[in-house]
């Protein structure tokens, strides 16, 4: 592609790239295309071999004219990947492995016939579903944040270009930089890293502010357990988050802007940098952009995976080059930033609602959603529940609709027990909660938050105790120990924790927790360490009778913490084959005798002093004569 300089040149190199993406999509160009998911997921199952195998075998049975392969970004629904889709049929395919490829070669490509064991099949009605619109993972959703992700080549600008990217910038370098700030904070898009600040707000504040050189920040440190929700984007349609930064850097006056993307996404890391080096040699980063007096250049920092870096302010310090703990604020950033300068900082998913609000309108954006929390947010719904993935759904949407709906429900029939929104510094909100609406204040005022977007469903078979000391651990080991609150107090509170899941707890810890909890949410330097008791508080909250459990009877409900665990062998059920013995990894089951009616019976029983909890005996018992109590 030869340099975009001017305006002109953007509408028409865009006009023909809409045309070819709409060939592609309706059939008008009389060939058909075969896109693969290409996120990390599918990547994992072989989605790339399976890609080159489609390419090996259309060439080698003479069919390069009739179909092209191409790899995209994440299609969502995880859980049922590898996928193939098939245009202009919209065809779909999922759970695809290398031995598939043939037949739908031979098949969908060769005489147009829909492989149908490879289709989705509906759970409740048993039917097939060819198209992906059909599915009910889908039909709830609304792609702002991902639009383009599992449809472009993240890779190709043309085919960005296809799919309307830098329609906003153009709109944009067509308003003064008052008027783009203001159409984000009329639109009104919250940070959807966590905070939830109004964006626009933040772009005034540092539009304000004097500096002869401004920054603008993408925050891609998503750290919480579980989420992949910028991931996903970066990997899926790049060119929109740098679309994104280029509208925010003209906004508040900014020339550069930083990346700052953990390295264990290499994908998405990969496709970044092609990403800008397609912008860069189309003329869509440099000097003079589109013939006009903005510049404006893109930078990478990768992070070594500390989860306080998710911290604008120890994000600022790592790409300084100096250890990522947070600064005390005020100032903040949007007065001093970067090296000093005004800057602002948005995480992925931000800047990537920003092109479709300039190409669209802020009262399009606002349209969706709630009064207070506009647009639609990503999460990536994890856990105890059948269709596991990556939603985008109008803010509103209520959690049941989320659970049930989009995510099928709980697997094996079991009880929904609750959910945990927000990641560690979230808390989990149980059935009484199920049709609330899913906002950021509305999520507060429930003892929980939307954090990043991580939702982490749990069915009766979890420890609410257990799930409140996995999160502090990984706070504990993530905290930066700069202030006092947060580095002693959570470690204090881990033990107290760890302690009645041994069972080695008091009531007086329960008072202590909550305690603790206060003082560290006060007094804490940052909102890591300030929020960093929300799991303990809100299962405390919702089910203290669980901790009660555990210090009293010394037992796990949910079976779950070893120390209160016990295998128990039934002696009336045991025929004494002594299969659980043999493979017992510490030797602590040994043959017993009892009487039964009269007559000596070989039985076996566990020492509990020496069980190592491990559960191999159960699982190998035919007879299920095995108990975990």
């Amino acid at each position: 592609m030869n340099k975009i300089t001017s305006v002109e040149e953007l509408e028409r190199i865009s006009a023909e790239c809409e045309q070819s993406m709409e060939g592609k999509l309706s059939g008008a160009d009389s060939m058909r295309h075969i896109v693969l998911c290409g996120g990390t997921g599918c990547l994992s199952s072989n989605s790339q071999q399976i890609a080159a195998k489609f390419t090996e075998l259309l060439a080698k049975k003479g069919l390069n004219g009739k179909a092209t392969v191409n790899l995209a970004g994440c299609f969502g629904f995880c859980s049922q990947g590898p996928f193939v889709k098939i245009y202009p049929e919209d065809t779909l395919y999922r759970m695809v492995s290398l031995d598939d490829v043939e037949e739908i070669v031979d098949s969908d490509i060769g005489r147009g016939e829909v492989v149908e064991r490879l289709l989705y099949v509906d759970p409740v009605s048993g039917e097939k579903v060819s198209k992906q619109d059909d599915i009910n993972f889908y039909k709830k959703q609304r792609r702002i944040a991902l639009h383009g992700c599992g449809v472009i080549n993240p890779e190709d600008l043309n085919e960005a270009l296809g799919f309307g990217a830098f329609k906003g910038l153009k709109k944009a370098l067509s308003m003064t930089q008052k008027e783009v700030a203001d159409t984000v904070l009329l639109s009104g898009l919250r940070g959807r890293g966590g905070g939830g600040f109004p964006a626009g707000r933040k772009w005034m504040f540092a539009l304000g502010s004097e500096g002869d050189e401004k920054y603008v920040v993408c925050n891609g440190d998503e750290g919480d357990p579980g989420a992949f929700m910028d991931r996903s984007i970066l990997e899926g349609n790049p060119t929109a988050v740098i679309e994104g930064m280029m509208i925010a850097g003209y906004a508040i006056g900014a020339s550069e802007g930083y990346f700052y993307v953990r390295a264990e996404y290499p994908v998405a890391v990969a496709r970044l940098k092609k990403a800008i080096q397609n912008a860069r040699e189309a003329g869509m980063l440099g000097k003079n952009i589109l013939g006009t007096n903005f510049s404006f250049e893109c930078h990478i920092r990768l992070g070594a995976g500390a989860f306080v870096c998710g911290e604008e302010t120890a994000l600022l310090n790592s790409i300084e080059g100096k250890r990522g703990m947070p600064r005390p604020r005020p100032p903040f950033p949007a007065v001093k930033g970067l090296w000093g300068k005004p800057t602002i900082v948005n995480n992925v998913e931000t800047l990537a609602c920003v092109p479709y609000i300039l190409r669209e309108g802020a009262a399009e954006f606002a349209k969706v959603g709630t009064e207070g929390s506009k647009g639609t947010k990503v999460f990536a719904l994890g856990g105890k529940v059948n269709n596991v993935g990556l939603v985008e759904v109008p803010m509103g949407t209520t959690l049941r609709e989320l659970i049930y709906d989009i995510g099928g429900g709980i697997p094996g029939g079991k009880k929904f027990k609750a959910i945990q929104t927000g990641g560690p510094s979230g808390g989990c909100l149980t059935e009484e909660f199920l049709d609330e609406p899913i906002d950021f204040d509305n999520l507060v005022q429930k003892g929980s938050m939307m954090g990043s977007g991580g939702a982490i469903v749990m069915d009766e078979d979890n420890c609410m105790v257990d799930v409140a000391k996995f999160y502090m651990e990984f706070i504990c080991d993530e905290s930066c120990g700069k202030c006092s609150p947060c580095r002693i107090g959570t470690k204090r509170i881990l033990e107290i924790l760890t302690g009645i899941t041994e069972g080695k707890g008091t009531m007086e810890d329960l008072d202590t927790l909550e305690e603790l909890s206060k003082t560290i949410q006060k007094n804490s330097l940052c909102a890591l360490g300030q929020t960093a008791a929300n799991p303990v508080n809100s299962t405390l909250r919702h089910f203290r009778d669980e901790y009660i459990t555990h210090i009293v009877e010394k037992r796990c409900p949910a079976h779950v913490c070893k120390s209160l665990m016990q295998y128990r062998i039934n002696p009336d059920i045991c025929i004494g084959c002594g299969l659980c013995a043999r493979n017992c990894p510490v030797s602590c089951i040994s043959r017993t005798d009892y009487i039964a009616e009269g007559h000596k019976l070989a039985s076996f029983a566990i020492d509990q002093n020496k069980c190592a909890k491990c559960g191999l005996c159960k699982s190998n018992c035919k007879f299920q004569a095995i108990t975990k109590e």
